[in-house]
């Protein structure tokens, strides 16, 4: 066993079953091991969009996602993709290609310093060697798991792929989680003494499905429950408790519920999302996490940190006889976000097209969302229902997440229904991906948001007295023909014209752009 096929052998084992990425020369070696384990390597028009697909993989499968670049540029293109890994908390392994040993710190063609590129945007940043493989694989494969989960770089350099990998043996880790509290005392006589207290749920909490545990706990506890974007879907948005989501379109109604609370309760709350101090009132704050971050340095602030269990074994603390929080504010609250949205729907904005698509697709459809004004309105105004599924970025925020994340979503899935929703802004980024939908023939829906502007920063200088700059993609129809890249466009600029061009994509078994030529004026009134 050469050293390329011990570490395709490794991965296989471990559950990957999909590699993304960009092939250089000395990446020859790898690819025909990975093919010879039964690991299928896709290849990408960006790297960027490898780790994108990479970070979505982990998400769906809970099995690290990996991705490859070549040296030089294609490591630096991959590095942009990996700080969405590293700050929305999903577990990767990226390879990258380096120059020979001996030319490691010569000046030779597409050399830079790999480690100092990737510390910054990945846990770790290491280099396999011919006696160090094993340890450095199980190294990395239980580094990515830790919490919080997140990338971390391997460089392979040029000339040991095919050398002798005898004597190695199966990679192991443990990932282990301790237990540790400010003062536990202190935290229960807060949760003992709290009469309105309220749960900010996270991306933490999300990760560990605690939902389940949440809802159970919820039907003793009458608390009602605010969450994070990417926390979305933790308990049912019809749910008594579920007041509605932090940060995005609306969330300052929110405020009628935080103002009033006399205790505010993080579970699994990642500050990466939104910072505490940019919501919280002046109360008493209980942290509970799965390690120790960064909390507010003013006011009571008390931390646990620990597993989910642990977590709601002591929120068990609350007095359940002596909540007074009304939950006829909740669903007031909600009720009235409602009605904003209902106001929209008399002509053909994001409104009326996401009200669409709630409509026709299935209820088990898996969506991902780009970044921009279209994100602050879905993440907020969206119904996730049934096993359906919202992915976004909000840790990273990066453009251009929507359409790799839904080539990643429909890999995994090929059974469910696949649908980005994107602007033109985050299209033109990674329109080249869609030759991999089209070369995998994977019948995902595109939707295009077209308004022709990066909205959202042209509401943000509109709001500060200036004028429009540096915001104009372009003039006239985004597309101007039916065929974009050998891939079916269908045309909405109406309500009927959008429930058509969806009805018409369900059908199909190929990928489908829907171009919807949006009014964006409903995003001044609606993103926060």
């Amino acid at each position: 066993m050469t050293l390329a096929e011990y570490i395709a052998d490794q991965l296989y084992k471990s559950g990957v079953r999909y590699i993304f990425g960009i092939p250089g020369g000395a990446s020859v070696p790898y690819l025909k091991a990975f093919r010879s384990a039964g690991i299928e390597f896709i290849l990408t028009s960006g790297e960027a969009a490898a780790a994108i697909m990479a970070d979505v993989s982990a998400r769906l499968t809970g099995i690290p996602g990996v991705c490859h670049a070549t040296m030089g540029p294609g490591a630096v293109n991959l590095a942009s993709g990996l700080g969405g890994a590293l700050l929305d908390r999903s577990p990767v392994i990226a390879f990258t290609n380096e120059p020979d040993e001996s030319m490691i710190n010569r000046t030779s063609q597409m050399n830079i310093d790999q480690q100092v590129l990737f510390r910054p945007v990945t846990k770790a940043s290491l280099r396999a060697g011919t006696g160090s493989a094993e340890e450095i694989l199980s190294r990395a494969f239980g580094l990515c798991r830790e919490e919080y989960p997140g990338p971390v770089h391997i460089s392979l350099p040029a000339g040991i792929a095919d050398t002798g990998a005898d004597g190695l043996h199966d990679i192991s880790w443990e990932n282990s989680t301790s237990s540790s509290s400010d003062d536990t005392g202190r935290i229960i006589s807060l949760l003992r003494e709290s009469r309105r207290p309220l749960i900010a749920a996270g991306l933490t909490a999300f990760r560990h499905g605690a939902g389940k545990k949440l809802m159970n706990f919820l039907e003793q506890y009458k608390v009602p429950v605010i969450v994070t974007p990417m926390a979305k879907g933790l308990i049912p948005e019809e749910h008594p408790s579920f007041a509605g989501v932090l940060f995005h379109s609306l969330s300052d109604y929110l405020k009628e519920i935080y103002s009033r609370t006399d205790l505010v309760i993080g579970l699994g709350y990642d500050q990466v999302e939104y910072n505490y101090e940019s919501w919280i009132p002046d109360v008493p704050l209980v942290h509970f996490d799965t390690r120790e971050t960064d909390l507010p340095e003013k006011g009571i602030v008390e931390r646990f940190t620990g597993t989910p269990d642990e977590w709601f074994s002591i929120m068990h603390n609350l007095n359940p006889g002596a909540l007074i929080f009304e939950k006829t504010v909740v669903g007031g609250i909600r009720n009235e976000m409602a009605a904003v949205f209902n106001g929209f729907k008399n002509h053909f904005g994001p409104v009326t097209a996401q009200g669409i698509l709630m409509e026709e697709l299935p209820s088990d459809t898996i969506v991902t969302v780009d970044v921009g004004s279209h994100l602050h309105l879905a993440g907020q105004y969206w119904k996730i229902r049934g096993k359906g599924k919202l992915l976004m970025t909000n840790g990273w925020s990066g453009m251009g997440f929507g359409i790799p994340a839904a080539i990643a979503s429909q890999i995994h899935n090929p059974e469910s229904r696949v649908v980005c929703i994107t602007g033109d802004g985050g299209f033109l980024m990674m329109a080249g991906e869609l030759m991999v939908a089209r070369r995998l023939n994977l019948p995902v829906i595109i939707i295009i948001f077209s308004d022709g502007e990066l909205n959202l920063i042209r509401l943000r200088q509109t709001r500060l007295g200036l004028a429009p700059d540096g915001t104009l993609l372009y003039s006239g129809d985004l597309f101007d023909s039916d065929i974009f890249l050998g891939i079916k466009v269908i045309h909405a600029g109406s309500s009927d014209e959008m429930t058509r061009a969806v009805r018409e994509a369900l059908k199909l078994n190929e990928p489908v752009i829907i171009n919807a030529a949006i009014d964006p004026e409903d995003y001044g009134w609606l993103v926060e």
